[in-house]
């Protein structure tokens, strides 16, 4: 009791003993001493899914729609800076929900992703968890990003020898198989603005079955929920009560919505939301690359946020709410999530362009490496059927690269993902035929993952059905892998002109499940193709650049295919 208290508990004596009525004196003749704040404000900005696009993420990749329901340019490290800046005072902790680095662009993957990590640590990310593209190129890599030291085949990079992330990797169901220890720290405690705050890391269980056996090898990744209490349970031991999950793992959305709503169909994402502990205050998401804020009950009846902010720098999630001083907890009632897009309508931080121009300088030389060589001019003029030499290419590029991984049958390619074409003449110093790692990235510029989901064969009709948009007005001829086959009638009336699906030569049935492979920008419903939306058993692989240069380094040299995998009657 401090001296002032004792001084209010004495006043009250002498009245209470000498009778006084206490309305001797106007209330507001004497007032109370202002009391000390019993809350302290916190605020969180995350990130999710950046996959090290340093430079601003081109086509579908490159906008995002807003508040506001317009598509608009967004992403870029010097823009997600600016836009950082804006966010980020003394009571702000930054965190993300994985997949950081992994399936990245040329600029970052060169180099193993030490240009991604480094920036972060430039815009002072303090933890994440990790998502599924950090096994990548396995456990041992993982922690030489995390704690320095040169690749052990490929050395140091331009920069020297790396010293390690600034900020902390955290998974709580990831563990050694042999004994069931945490393979990383299972939890990190953060001090923001005098309180402490414990973050979880879960990585989605499906890792095993989307990324390469090597890099996986020696851990298990346990169920999410059952991992995540256990290690609430072990920060409230710690004494730790603010509690925040960071989870990759996510659900799908309905397209086109503002950032802000949730329009989520409740799939791995809102299982685990809704099913963490209710020691969990909030939970941070990632993996399905949607934006989205949402709400939902927790197992002891409270309400419990869980966001998600797109994916390649394209979002911002700000998220503010008060600890009570006193017992530690986070308000629930005082929680408001805010997704802010990454506009480039703002001033480049000139810091963060020189820092990410550096590094595109350093890149030339893998640019110019030659990948294969073709036989002549490999384009994109289309046939009667809409085909196109370079698109069903791709789509054979694609195939193969999913085949194995996501157990892919047949691949579609979207038209207007084929940006340039693949010329047998030299178009620098490096000789007729040569086809270069720059001359492939000019061709699929996106950065876009490659996915597989099941469809049926009624569905995969009915997705073919929507190549013909609007009346007619629109027609996006899917490019097909040599693995599918089909008729199609232009005389008949939109919504009838399929017919004859082949997987392989043999026709499909309605309730046959086959699993299809596209881009990730395809799979979410792009370009009007809704059922992919309507798929099951969602795998990632890598990206479809990656693709295309595995295909071309295993064949090469490469002949321009021949159109005729789709069909044209009437």
């Amino acid at each position: 009791m401090t001296s002032r208290s004792l001084m209010r508990v004495s006043v009250a004596g002498i009245i209470a003993a000498t009778g006084l009525a206490l309305a001797v004196a106007p209330a507001s003749a004497h007032p109370k001493p202002t009391k000390p704040a019993k809350t302290v404000p916190v605020r969180l900005v995350a990130i999710n899914d950046f996959h090290g696009n340093l430079e601003p993420p081109t086509g579908s990749s490159g906008a995002i729609v807003n508040e506001a329901g317009t598509s608009v340019p967004a992403g870029g490290a010097a823009y997600m800076a600016t836009h950082l800046k804006s966010l980020v005072n003394k009571d702000t902790a930054v965190v993300a929900a994985g997949d950081l680095i992994g399936a990245t662009p040329l600029i970052s993957a060169a180099y193993h992703d030490e240009p991604t990590v480094e920036l972060l640590g430039k815009l002072g990310l303090d933890v994440s968890s990790v998502g599924n593209h950090e096994f990548d190129e396995g456990i041992t890599e993982l922690r030489r990003i995390q704690d320095g030291g040169c690749h052990p085949t490929d050395g140091c990079s331009p920069a020297g020898r790396w010293k390690g992330a600034k900020y902390e990797y955290v998974g709580a169901n990831v563990l050694k198989e042999k004994n069931d220890r945490f393979a990383l720290p299972p939890t990190s405690i953060q001090k923001v603005n005098g309180v402490k705050v414990g973050f979880i890391g879960l990585v989605t269980q499906t890792t095993p079955t989307i990324v390469s056996s090597a890099g996986i090898e020696g851990l298990r990744f346990a169920e999410e929920v059952e991992s995540g209490n256990r290690a609430a349970a072990l920060l409230r031991r710690q004494g730790v009560k603010a509690i925040v999950a960071l989870v990759h793992e996510g659900d799908s959305i309905t397209p086109n919505q503002s950032p802000d709503a949730c329009p989520v169909t409740p799939g791995a994402g809102s299982r685990i939301a809704s099913g963490l502990s209710a020691d969990v205050d909030l939970v941070v998401m990632g993996h399905s690359h949607q934006a989205y804020i949402c709400k939902t009950k927790d197992p002891a009846g409270q309400d419990r946020y869980y966001t998600q902010g797109s994916s390649f720098g394209r979002v911002l999630t700000k998220i503010d709410f008060q600890v009570d001083k006193k017992t530690g907890e986070i308000v629930r009632s005082s929680v408001a999530p805010d997704n802010n897009v990454v506009t480039r309508d703002v001033v480049a931080d000139p810091q963060i362009t020189q820092f990410v121009q550096t590094w595109k300088d350093r890149v030339a030389a893998v640019a110019n490496r030659e990948i294969g060589q073709i036989t002549a001019d490999i384009g994109r003029p289309a046939s009667p059927s809409g085909e196109t030499p370079l698109g069903i290419l791709i789509a054979d590029a694609q195939l193969e690269a999913t085949r194995a991984g996501g157990q892919a049958e047949v691949a579609l390619m979207n038209p207007g993902g084929v940006r340039t074409d693949l010329t047998f003449a030299q178009s620098g110093s490096e000789g007729n035929g040569v086809v270069t790692y720059g001359e492939a990235f000019a061709v699929q510029p996106f950065n876009n993952l490659m996915q597989v989901v099941t469809l049926t064969g009624a569905q995969l009709d009915a997705l073919l059905e929507q190549q013909w948009q609007n009346g007619g007005a629109t027609v996006r001829i899917l490019q097909p892998s040599a693995s599918l086959t089909y008729t199609m009638n232009l005389s008949q009336p939109i919504g009838s002109r399929v017919s004859e699906i082949k997987v392989n030569g043999t026709a499909v049935t309605d309730t046959q499940a086959i699993r299809v492979a596209a881009n990730n920008f395809l799979v979410g419903g792009g370009d009007g193709f809704s059922v992919f939306t309507q798929g099951t058993g969602l795998w990632s692989g890598p990206l479809d650049i990656d693709a295309l240069v595995a295909y071309f380094e295993a064949h090469s040299p490469v002949a321009p295919p021949v159109v005729g995998r789709i069909t044209v009657a009437g």
